[in-house]
C-alpha cells in the first residue's frame, strides 16, 4: 500500500548543506527552497550546525534540522587532515542514511561539492541525487579539481552555477558534461527601483559585500584606498561581511591595517548587512576583489542596484561583467589597477552610469529569479517523476 500513497503524497526533497550561514551558496539554496515550497513541495533541510538561515529557511515553508556530519575545506589537502576528515565521514555516513530512509525523499540535492558523503549516501539509499556546484574553479590545482568533482560520478544530475564552473568540472573529467546542466544564479533586485547615484561634496564611498577571507582579498580594496588617499582623494571603504571563525585572524589583520595612519577613518566594518540593498545605494562605486569566483552573486547584487562595479577578472566575474560595457575588470591581487579604475569611474559619472544602468539591464535579463526558479523546479520534478514510474514499475512487477 506504501506506493499508491505515494503517488498522492506532497514530493519531498532532502538538502544537505555545509551550514545554516546567509552567504552566496546558501542564499541560492534559500531561492531553491522557497521555488520548491511554492509548487507545494516538502522540503527538509539539513546542516550540521545551527545559524540565522534556518529561520529564513522556516519562513518560506522548509523543515529545517541539525545533523551531525563533516564538509570538506580547501585547508584539509594535507594527509593528516584528510584521514581525520575520512574518520568522520565514515562516522557520519550511517547517521545520513537514516535520515534519508526517515524522510523518504524524492530527490536529494547536496548543497556544493563540500558533502561528498551525502552523494555518496543518495546513491547508497537509490535516490536521485542532485549536487549543486558552486566551487569547481580552474585557479584550483588539477588534483584538488579532480579530488572535489570525482564524487559528481556517483550524482544523478551536477548542476553548474556558470559556464565556468562546468568547463573546469569537465576539463578533469569530461564524461561529467553527459549529466551536468547549468543554471545561472538568480537573484532578486531590491524591491524598489534604485535611487540614482548622487554626490553632496563628502567623501566618495565605495562598498565591498563578501567574507573576510583572503580567498575574497578585501585587503587588496583596502591598499587601493590607502592608494587613493595619498592621492588626494577623499575616499571612504564600507566593507560588509563576516570572517568564518577559522579565518578571524584575517579579519583582525584587516582592522590593525586599517587603524595606521594612512587608512585611519577611512575603512567602515559594517559586518554581514542583510538585506544589502541600502548599503550598495550609498555606493559611488561597488569593488568585488576576490581571488576567484564561479559567479559573484555580489557583483550581480550591485549590478541590480544600478551602481557602477569593478571586479577582479576571474572566470566568474567575466561572466557576469562584461568590461567596459557593464564594469570594469582589473587584475586580481593588484591594488594600483583597482585604484585606476575606481578613480576612472569617480572622474567620469556619464561613464559610471553609464555602465551601471547597462549592468542592471543585463542583470535582470540573464539572471532573474523567475528564471532561475522555473529551472530548478523542473529539474526537481523531473527528477522525482523518473523515481515514481520505477516504484510504479516495481509494484506491477
Amino acid at each position: 500500500m506504501a506506493e499508491p500513497d505515494r503517488e498522492t503524497a506532497p514530493r519531498t526533497v532532502l538538502v544537505a548543506n555545509p551550514a545554516f550561514d546567509v552567504y552566496g551558496s546558501d542564499l541560492q539554496m534559500l531561492e531553491s527552497a522557497a521555488a520548491l515550497c511554492r509548487e507545494g513541495w516538502r522540503v527538509v533541510v539539513s546542516s550540521p550546525t545551527p545559524g540565522p538561515l534556518a529561520e529564513r529557511l522556516r519562513a518560506v515553508g522548509a523543515e529545517t534540522i541539525v545533523v551531525d556530519y563533516p564538509l570538506v575545506r580547501r585547508a584539509d589537502a594535507s594527509p593528516g587532515r584528510l584521514l581525520r576528515l575520512g574518520g568522520a565521514a565514515a562516522a557520519a555516513l550511517p547517521r545520513i542514511l537514516r535520515l534519508i530512509r526517515r524522510i523518504d525523499p524524492d530527490v536529494v540535492y547536496v548543497n556544493t561539492l563540500t558533502l561528498p558523503w551525502w552523494i555518496a549516501a543518495g546513491r547508497l539509499a537509490r535516490r536521485p541525487t542532485l549536487c549543486h556546484i558552486h566551487e569547481s574553479e580552474r585557479e584550483d590545482r588539477p588534483a584538488l579539481r579532480r579530488a572535489l568533482t570525482g564524487p559528481l560520478h556517483m550524482a544523478s544530475v551536477g548542476v553548474m552555477n556558470s559556464e565556468v564552473s562546468l568547463d573546469a568540472a569537465c576539463e578533469v573529467f569530461p564524461r561529467l558534461r553527459q549529466r551536468a546542466r547549468v543554471i545561472h544564479n538568480g537573484i532578486t533586485p531590491p524591491p524598489t527601483e534604485p535611487r540614482p547615484r548622487s554626490h553632496d561634496g563628502g567623501p566618495r564611498r565605495l562598498v565591498l559585500v563578501g567574507r573576510l577571507s583572503p580567498r575574497k582579498a578585501p585587503h587588496v580594496a583596502l591598499e587601493a584606498v590607502a592608494l587613493l588617499g595619498s592621492a588626494g582623494r577623499d575616499v571612504i571603504l564600507d566593507v560588509c561581511g563576516t570572517p568564518v571563525p577559522s579565518q578571524q585572524a584575517y579579519a583582525d589583520s584587516l582592522v590593525a591595517r586599517a587603524s595606521e595612519a594612512d587608512l585611519d577613518g577611512s575603512i567602515v566594518f559594517s559586518g554581514y548587512i542583510t538585506p544589502v540593498w541600502d548599503a550598495l545605494e550609498r555606493a559611488d562605486v561597488v569593488v568585488a576583489t576576490s581571488r576567484g569566483e564561479t559567479f559573484g552573486n555580489a557583483v550581480v547584487e550591485a549590478q541590480l542596484a544600478r551602481r557602477p562595479v569593478v571586479a577582479t577578472a576571474v572566470d566568474g566575474h567575466r561572466e557576469t561583467v562584461l568590461d567596459g560595457e557593464t564594469g570594469v575588470l582589473v587584475p586580481t591581487d593588484d591594488p594600483v589597477a583597482l585604484a585606476a579604475a575606481v578613480a576612472s569611474l569617480l572622474d567620469d559619472p556619464a561613464l559610471a552610469d553609464r555602465l551601471a544602468d547597462a549592468g542592471r539591464r543585463r542583470a535582470l535579463q540573464r539572471f532573474s529569479i523567475q528564471r532561475y526558479a522555473s529551472e530548478i523546479v523542473g529539474l526537481h520534478a523531473e527528477m522525482a517523476a523518473g523515481r515514481r514510474r520505477r516504484g510504479r514499475a516495481q509494484v506491477r512487477q
